[in-house]
């Protein structure tokens, strides 16, 4: 493996998502041990909600693991993690209601979340080959011509997973506010119980913004190593 005190760039950006990342699990946690005045489970908030907006083509069904709730467009489904779906907690309610915000922004033609759709193979072909094609580029310097292509073809890579991660900022940020007014304008949540909701919902953007971050530091991390191959 190459080895540069570039890498040391990185540093903040890992310490910043462990920091989000801790966040995000502790107010879930917090959250998940509150229960909601009116008692309804993710599935029935998600439901309601769906209801609410005519929407009867899209599923809400349960899926493994913990925070691996999402919004599937291609199979029309609303996937609950196990801990969001059967509980009647505040945080519970929140991502429900976020993953619906997904939903409405598909029916509704979101720009940025269509956006975000077609970067995915971008973003996942850059986050794999990217950086490799610059320290392969870095190793043949000696070969001219053919290493700065390498670099270069790496680094341009490199910027669709920057393009992804900045798109999903407002696509993430937009469903969280659709989230938390479908709570409120349909009595889902109660008073105070609409903060705790905002708090979760608050810290998992944070995760989004700290990924966004690590990207952008890992692409400077790149152009300084191969300014300095």
């Amino acid at each position: 493996m190459l080895y540069h005190w570039s890498y040391l760039l990185l540093i903040p950006g890992m310490l910043l998502m462990f920091w989000a990342q801790s966040k995000v699990r502790g107010t879930y946690q917090r959250y998940s041990q509150v229960g909601s005045s009116l008692g309804m489970t993710g599935s029935q908030v998600a439901q309601a909600i769906l209801s609410k907006m005519s929407i009867t083509d899209v599923r809400v069904e349960p899926v493994a693991g913990e925070l691996t709730d999402h919004y599937d467009p291609s199979a029309k489904a609303v996937r609950l993690s196990e801990g969001i779906y059967s509980s009647n907690s505040l945080a519970a309610a929140a991502v429900a209601a976020h993953e619906c915000g997904h939903v409405l922004q598909d029916k509704r033609g979101y720009a940025f979340m269509n956006l975000r759709a077609s970067l995915v193979p971008a973003a996942n072909l850059g986050s794999q080959i990217g950086p490799m094609l610059v320290i392969g580029g870095i190793l043949m310097s000696s070969m001219g011509a053919i290493s700065t292509v390498f670099i270069q073809l790496g680094i341009i890579l490199f910027v669709g997973v920057i393009a992804f991660h900045l798109v999903t900022l407002p696509v993430e940020f937009d469903a969280s506010h659709r989230a938390l007014k479908l709570i409120d304008d349909m009595g889902i949540l109660q008073g105070e119980e609409n903060k705790g909701a905002k708090a979760v919902l608050q810290a998992a953007a944070f995760t989004y913004v700290a990924t966004a971050l690590y990207a952008v530091l890992q692409l400077v991390q790149l152009l300084v190593m191969s300014r300095n191959r």
